[in-house]
């Protein structure tokens, strides 16, 4: 059964909350404030939490930061149910990183209808992250050939503003905050997102994009190893020296020769 963890304060409106889930064949779970609702959380693990805002003991902001900290919750979806309707708040929610936002009154039919469209998106995407890892990676041996970003970064619509800003931005000093800040989230949640998705963190897919920019400079020109470096980002050539031979197996200018016709 999917378990549905219910965050409500109001204890009049969170058992109505569960005996619609539980009608509805979800195993639902409630809580009666923040920091009971973050135990619950870690304790059942459930499929989907639906949270309130302004509560005692943890308003539900610090509910959702608490469990996008943790990577044993930070996957959950998180739906909030509020009467706070303004557009910073909606704002703030998003930022943190919720994944959808209802107004109280709300009906049944809105919650439910919510409900199944982020467990439908959660299954979409633990589908495509079971396809991308079936996906080999190509041995550093291989005949070199030119790469571009879209060999590069993997085709996932929830990400696509992060890998466009690494793209724009990986000749710079960037970093997993400024990514973060960029596209609005919590370095952390991004952290786990990134992760969750595609089994790397936003560093690692900055370097990935950071080498094959230095390969294709080492094959189609003649300029030199501190050259390459500072155009990918690197302030620093021996850095830059270390990362290179970590990623390929060698050193950038072994690498030139064994590929270059």
């Amino acid at each position: 059964m999917t378990k549905i963890l219910v965050i409500e304060d109001e204890a009049e409106s969170r058992e109505m909350f569960l005996e619609c889930l539980e009608a509805e064949g979800f195993n639902a779970i409630g809580a009666q404030n923040g920091l009971v609702g973050v135990h619950c959380a870690q304790k059942h693990l459930p499929d989907l939490v639906i949270c309130d805002i302004v509560m005692p003991e943890l308003d539900g902001y610090g509910v959702l930061t608490t469990l996008r900290q943790n990577p044993v919750t930070a996957i959950i979806p998180f739906i909030f149910l509020s009467a706070k309707a303004t557009n910073a708040e909606l704002r703030h929610a998003m930022k943190l990183g919720a994944d959808d936002y209802l107004t109280k009154p709300t009906t049944v039919e809105e919650l439910l209808a919510a409900i199944a469209t982020r467990l439908e998106k959660q299954a979409a995407l633990k589908q495509w992250y079971t396809a991308l890892h079936q996906i080999s990676t190509p041995d550093v041996t291989e005949e070199a050939k030119p790469t571009t970003s879209e060999s590069i970064f993997p085709s996932c619509p929830h990400l696509s503003e992060v890998f466009q800003f690494i793209e724009e931005n990986y000749h710079q000093p960037i970093s997993l905050c400024d990514v973060a800040q960029a596209v609005g989230y919590a370095p952390g949640y991004l952290t786990d997102l990134m992760r969750r998705l595609t089994g790397h963190t936003v560093n690692q897919w900055i370097v990935e994009r950071r080498m094959a920019a230095a390969c294709s400079l080492l094959l189609e020109t003649n300029q030199s190893i501190e050259q390459i470096a500072e155009k990918v980002g690197y302030q620093n050539t021996g850095h830059f020296f270390r990362q290179f031979r970590q990623y390929q197996r060698t050193t950038p200018q072994v690498w030139r020769n064994t590929h270059r016709i």
